[in-house]
């Protein structure tokens, strides 16, 4: 795992409260930027849906993102609190990862356990 989870809470049902830190040697600073690196966006949405998946035990997937704003630049090394709270909507989940009580992203995602299906038209690269 490219991160390490340092705690994970179910504080009511469908409200999760995890702790994680960003290991230095994640693959996902390697060029992203040289000498500054920082972790990208996609990178965060995907800890979220992680953490969720976790404390669901099950293999869940990014369906949907709604009104994610990025606020903060997350270093190599830097703490994270994630918290995140289900809706009243099948498999939709309000979220915000923080780091020293600063808002770092917040916003909504979807995940669902079907892996997204690729049409015949995807460009591969």
């Amino acid at each position: 795992m490219w991160y390490s989870l340092l705690d994970l809470k179910i504080l009511a049902p469908g409200e999760i409260l995890a702790h994680v830190a960003v290991t230095d040697d994640s693959l996902w600073f390697s060029g992203h930027f040289p000498d500054n690196p920082i972790l990208p966006g996609i990178a965060q949405l995907n800890m979220v849906a992680d953490i969720i998946a976790l404390s669901r035990q099950e293999r869940l997937y990014i369906k949907r993102l709604n009104r994610v704003k990025f606020k903060k630049v997350v270093r190599p090394g830097e703490q994270l609190e994630i918290h995140t709270a289900a809706t009243g909507t099948t498999g939709l989940y309000s979220f915000r990862l923080t780091h020293e009580e600063q808002d770092v992203c917040s916003g909504m995602i979807t995940l669902d356990d079907q892996q997204p299906r690729q049409n015949a038209n995807d460009q591969h690269y």
